[in-house]
């Protein structure tokens, strides 16, 4: 399994199309929300939902041509330097593994607020472009204006993009090439999905026990990467001391260090029998356990339990514990949707002005913004 399918690509693949998926459902439920009519804004509905998909297409063509060059250089390049210091190796590229993995699952933990955090960015991104409408037409910031929604998912896929293609780097430096295409299409087609029913249902939520479950597994994951890669680097220490490769001399006595020890068995070894290969690519296990391996085992699991306090009590007080006077005031719900109201008004207008439909009344826009915020009152 761990040489066909790796569980940690599929996992980082999987939260980046889920964040972008969600970017992409709070863009289309925003135009869906501001353009709603009848006439002139389903014109004008139609044009700003090609120019987000339009973004999207070419933020992920840029980021397959990354992508392939970049795992194409890597593995081309790598084998000899592997080959000197296994160990040392896969003990460093375990250490970063972890790393990256906890901070994507602390991500994951919070998808419920990135849809809030979104629809923010997107009404101030909005709102900023019109201030510089006046501006001369050669102008980046006036060019930013007519294509907003085009910009705004195509930086958004190229960012993520690029995030999954360095934390797939990471995650997956150790293992074999053949790991990596089957995780990266299911991964893929996971996030994308999940952000498919986020759209349709426009409840986060529905989805938020499925991803506490995978967050938990995510993290199963990263204590045994950052045992693993203890244990890889007091195995280097050990085998530069004993003068050779100690994985050639099986289970038994010479292949671990005794004076590290906590246990050791001579049946369960993750490199020579196979069913043990995926309980070590799974949750770090290993046959020989050292004080090191153990001891990190655990502190990890108290960093993690540490952090998610602080964030619940970040999530309860509106900030981190001792940093409440440095933070800033987290905005509204009624402010939220006061901008998100705004951004909305000035890009339907600034769209029917960029299209040269003067025959539309302008009294037809001011009663539709009349009748949104009495529904919104309501």
């Amino acid at each position: 399994m761990a040489g066909v399918f790796s569980v940690e690509v599929f996992f980082v693949l999987f939260r980046e199309s889920l964040e972008a998926s969600i970017i992409l459902s709070v863009l289309l439920a925003f135009l869906k929300q501001g353009f709603s009519g009848s006439g002139s804004d389903q014109v004008v509905y139609k044009s700003l939902v090609k120019q987000v998909w339009y973004g999207a297409a070419a933020g992920l063509f840029i980021c397959l041509i990354i992508g392939g060059t970049f795992i194409g250089v890597f593995y081309s390049l790598g084998n000899d330097l592997w080959a000197k210091s296994e160990d040392l190796w896969e003990g460093i590229f375990s250490l970063v593994a972890t790393v990256l993995i906890t901070i994507m699952g602390l991500a994951m933990l919070r998808i419920n607020k990135m849809k809030e955090k979104w629809r923010v960015k997107l009404a101030k991104s909005i709102l900023d472009s019109h201030k510089h409408k006046d501006m001369s037409w050669w102008n980046p910031k006036r060019i930013t204006t007519g294509y907003a929604m085009a910009i705004l998912p195509f930086i958004t896929v190229l960012r993520e993009g690029i995030e999954a293609i360095i934390f797939v780097g990471g995650v997956s430096l150790g293992t074999s090439a053949s790991s990596i295409p089957l995780p990266v299409f299911t991964g893929l087609a996971a996030g994308l999905l999940c952000g498919y029913i986020i759209y349709r249902g426009g409840n986060v939520m529905s989805i938020q026990i499925f991803l506490i479950a995978s967050t938990c597994f995510l993290y199963l994951i990263a204590a045994g990467l950052f045992s693993r890669g203890v244990w890889f680097l007091e195995m280097y220490r050990f085998a530069k001391a004993a003068g050779g490769d100690v994985a050639e001399n099986g289970s038994g006595p010479g292949s671990y260090n005794i004076k590290a020890s906590v246990w050791h068995v001579n049946c369960c070894n993750p490199l020579i029998d196979g069913g043990w290969q995926i309980f070590q690519a799974l949750f770090g296990w290993q046959n020989s356990a050292t004080f090191g391996s153990v001891i990190s085992y655990n502190v990890y699991w108290i960093c993690i339990c540490l952090t998610i306090l602080a964030a619940l009590y970040e999530e309860k007080h509106g900030h981190w514990p001792l940093l409440g006077r440095f933070q800033k005031k987290k905005m509204t719900e009624a402010e939220i949707d006061q901008m998100v109201r705004e951004a909305a008004s000035a890009e339907k207008l600034a769209t029917v002005k960029n299209a040269g439909s003067h025959d539309i009344p302008m009294d037809s826009f001011e009663s539709t913004s009349e009748e949104e915020s009495k529904d919104v009152s309501r």
